[in-house]
Order: C-alpha cells, then sequence, then structure tokens
C-alpha cells in the first residue's frame, strides 16, 4: 500500500495547525481541507486511500481505534461519504479510520493463466487484499495518530460488514484487530459470500466459479483462449474498459454475474458460516445486528402463500406462527419479512450464537427506529443501513430535512454503545438502558425501539427474527 494517502482531519484543522506524525516509508499524508467530507470525485484507479479522524488534543495517546469498512454490494462505495465522516467519533477520543478498497472487477476476478502465475502469491480477492493492507498499515503507524494498536475495532455495513465477517474467518487477518462490530453483513452462506475458484456447479449458490466468469468476460471483449497471451490482452484493456465490459449490442446478452468474494484456498480459505460451524473463529469481542425493514438480497421468492410456506418444509407450522398467524398477513409484506430475516436477522443471530459458544462476548441488536422526518415514507420500519448514521452521529446529511432532538438523543445513545464497546469490548456505560451479552437459545434482543427508547426483552419484536433459521 506504498501510494497510500493519509487524510488528517482534525478538530483544529480550521484553526490552521497540522499533524506531521513520523510515519514508515512509503506513506504520504495531506491535511484535509475541514471537517467534512472531502469533494466527491468520480471513478479512479488511484483509489487506495485513508481517511484518518482524530481528537483535537495533540498529548492523547493509546486511544481506541475503529476501521470502517464501507459497504455497496462490492460495486461501489466510498470512505469520503457525509454520512460517515469521522469527526463525531474522534470528539468521543476515538481514532476513526475510513479506508478505500477496489470493488467490481478491479476488486474480485480471477483467471486461469492469472491463477497460475506466481501461484504463491494471493489472487481473486483484491478487495480484501486492500482491507488487509490497511489493516497493517494501521498496525504500523496509527500510533503516530494517537491511537493504539492494540485496541482496533473493525466495523462495517452491508458488504463492508460481509468484509467484516470475512477478516474474521481469515487466517491472514489474524492479530490485525481485537473487535469486530458488523451492521447487516449477513454470515450465512448465499449473500455475498464466497465463490469457488474453479469448480462450476458444486455451490448451490454460486454454481459458476469465479474463474468461468473471468473467462466469460474475456469472451465479451473479443478474447479467446486462457493462456498467458489470453492474460496479456486482458492487461492491454483500458480501466473504462475493465469497469463496464462490453458496449451493448442489439440481440446480444451477455451473462451477469453477482460480484463477490472468492475461495482462493489463501486469504479466503472458507466462508464465515463453514468457519463458525467449526468454530475456528478468532475469540473476540462481538457486536452485530440488523434493521426493522432491512430486506437486501431477496433470496426467498414465491408466488403464492402456499409456495411460500413449503419452502420451509418440517418448520412450515412455524413459519405461519410468524409470518401468518391469523392467515390475514399481506402476501408482499410476509415476504419482505421474510428476505429481512432470511439475508440478515437470522444470520446475525446465527453469528452471535457461534461467537457466544466459543467463549467470546457477544452484543445482539435490532435497530427499529426511523428518524422523524422520514416516518411516513418508511413505514415499514428502519431500512438497510438506517443505523449507520445514528452510530456515527452524523444525522441531517441526508433525505427527510432536519433531525429532531429525539432523533438526536437516539443518535447519542447508539454511539455511546459503539463508542464504549470500542473502548472495552462492552458497550455498557453510565446512563444508558442495561444491554445484556447474548446467550444462546434464549429468545432476547436488545433494540432501539421505534418509539426512541432501548432495551432487551424477550420474544420477537417487530422485525427481528422471526424464524430460528433451522430451516434456513
Amino acid at each position: 500500500m506504498a501510494s497510500t494517502t493519509a487524510d488528517a482531519e482534525v478538530d483544529r484543522s480550521a484553526r490552521g495547525q497540522r499533524i506531521r506524525p513520523k510515519l514508515y516509508a512509503g506513506t504520504r499524508i495531506r491535511a484535509a481541507s475541514g471537517c467534512g467530507a472531502p469533494a466527491a470525485q468520480g471513478p479512479s484507479e488511484d483509489c487506495l486511500y485513508l481517511n484518518v479522524w482524530r481528537p483535537a488534543d495533540p498529548a492523547a495517546r493509546n486511544l481506541p481505534v475503529m476501521v470502517w469498512i464501507y459497504g455497496g454490494g462490492f460495486v461501489g462505495g466510498s470512505s469520503s461519504s457525509p454520512m460517515t465522516s469521522g469527526v463525531p467519533f474522534a470528539k468521543q477520543g476515538v481514532v476513526l479510520v475510513a479506508m478505500n478498497y477496489r470493488v467490481g472487477r478491479f476488486g474480485f476476478f480471477a483467471f486461469p493463466a492469472l491463477s497460475s502465475e506466481r501461484p504463491n502469491e494471493n489472487k481473486g480477492n483484491y478487495a480484501y487484499m486492500d482491507q488487509l493492507a490497511a489493516l497493517q498499515w494501521v498496525k504500523r503507524n496509527i500510533a503516530a495518530f494517537g491511537g493504539n494498536p492494540n485496541n482496533v475495532t473493525i466495523f462495517g455495513f452491508s458488504a463492508g460488514g460481509v468484509s467484516v465477517h470475512s477478516m474474521l474467518a481469515s487466517p491472514q487477518a489474524r492479530g490485525l484487530f481485537h473487535k469486530a462490530i458488523v451492521h447487516s453483513g449477513g454470515s450465512r452462506d448465499s449473500v455475498l459470500t464466497a465463490r469457488p475458484m474453479r469448480a462450476d456447479g458444486v455451490d448451490p449458490n454460486y454454481p459458476v466459479s469465479a474463474e468461468t466468469i473471468g473467462i466469460n468476460f474475456a469472451k465479451s471483449m473479443g478474447i479467446e483462449g486462457t493462456d498467458q497471451a489470453a492474460l496479456a490482452k486482458l492487461r492491454s484493456l483500458s480501466a473504462d474498459e475493465v469497469l463496464r465490459g462490453p458496449t451493448p449490442q442489439p440481440g446480444v446478452t451477455v451473462p451477469s454475474y453477482e460480484t463477490t468474494p472468492i475461495l482462493d484456498g489463501k486469504l479466503i480459505t472458507e466462508t464465515a458460516e463453514t468457519a463458525y460451524k467449526a468454530r475456528r473463529q478468532p475469540r473476540v469481542p462481538l457486536m452485530l445486528g440488523s434493521n426493522s425493514a432491512d430486506t437486501a438480497g431477496n433470496r426467498i421468492k414465491a408466488r403464492t402463500k402456499e409456495e411460500f410456506f413449503a419452502r420451509y418444509g418440517q418448520w412450515s407450522a412455524e413459519a405461519k406462527a410468524a409470518y401468518d398467524p391469523d392467515g390475514t398477513t399481506d402476501f408482499a409484506t410476509m415476504v419482505s419479512r421474510a428476505n429481512d430475516d432470511f439475508g440478515q436477522a437470522e444470520p446475525a443471530r446465527f453469528a452471535a450464537n457461534a461467537f457466544a459458544a466459543n467463549g467470546s462476548p457477544v452484543y445482539l441488536y435490532m435497530f427499529s427506529y426511523v428518524p422523524t422526518a422520514m416516518r411516513e415514507q418508511l413505514r415499514a420500519g428502519s431500512p438497510h443501513g438506517g443505523d449507520v448514521p445514528f452510530a456515527f452521529g452524523t444525522l441531517g446529511g441526508g433525505r427527510g430535512g432536519a433531525p429532531t432532538p429525539e432523533d438526536l438523543a437516539v443518535s447519542r445513545m447508539a454511539q455511546s454503545y459503539w463508542v464504549n464497546f470500542a473502548k472495552t469490548g462492552d458497550p455498557n456505560g453510565s446512563g444508558l438502558p442495561t444491554w445484556p451479552r447474548h446467550v444462546p437459545r434464549k429468545d432476547q434482543i436488545f433494540t432501539f425501539r421505534p418509539d426512541g427508547s432501548a432495551g432487551a426483552g424477550t420474544g420477537r419484536p417487530q422485525g427481528a427474527a422471526r424464524c430460528n433459521g433451522e430451516g434456513h
């Protein structure tokens, strides 16, 4: 990561003061222009930057470090979104690092000649190589910003949450972080999880292998073969051609595949679900959860209620009790709720159970609060990513108008939990509702409720996992 730039954005930058930490060779640092987000830029190959926010006190040392991994389905995203500015975290005594990483074909790509070239190197998962490089940079350099390299929390949303699970399962990430937070990042196989490198038809979720996808892309660009000559032609493509693919032609259909990580056997040796079931995950504190209207992925498809319930097999009675107890639930609503659970709520519970069984402190949440100005538009509940601006303390940067005092109070509460967890591995603190550790098989979840209150309760509040997932 020799070209890394650390944008030192600090509360005192507006007064012209600058941080000049001593950093390892190969690192460039520039001061940000202020405490907001950098100006928006278009896509660029020159993207491997990270941003660093720290408290204004130049004498502050051994501060907790939080490293943010953005979402975007592994096809988009940026570390400079106003919604994930690190200023509010820095004001709470945290050093916040937000990394960029490659996405799309630049992030995940495989091809037979590429796999055989220098076979001892990591291949295919270039997005994850970037994330590892950023974590290694943090380990080497964060003390120069006042951070404690031995107290690093990684956290991410959606594809960033999937990345956190991948880092938890990867042998190459061990020792680079000490706690983890997952916002709506799944954990079960099928939603943005790793596909086979070269074997087709062996994974029911991803029957087309990464190398086959690479071969098909090459063919779509007029490149035949799988040898070094074909690889040289792929490398001769412009960045824009790699990004956008072939020019659409009338009557020509080009196969489209979901961008996913790859089981390369080195960096990603197994999926998170496989690792967790075998208890091969590290014993680290974990905080994770999802939102009350968190549909992302839409894996559950059915045309009728009968077809829907048949999907659950021997658990169809439990599914009826959970999703349509009196037979009057709207079909579209039922499918939407099931997809919430399938993609996010149940996988979060599964991971929580696995880590708790392994001796890790675990804190499971459901975020059901909706900003006041958005309640008419978001009647189903908090959407995918709805918790992120509350945790970051950046309300007011999006749609719906200025936040109300109640909105801001919920945000202060949420960020306090996140900061406490980063500091100690326990979100609890003075003046906050008690958030109990997760206990496997105990039907309890900590909920940020629609009315602005928060607390743990038994049973399944609206939006929580409506089925235990045995039929997953």
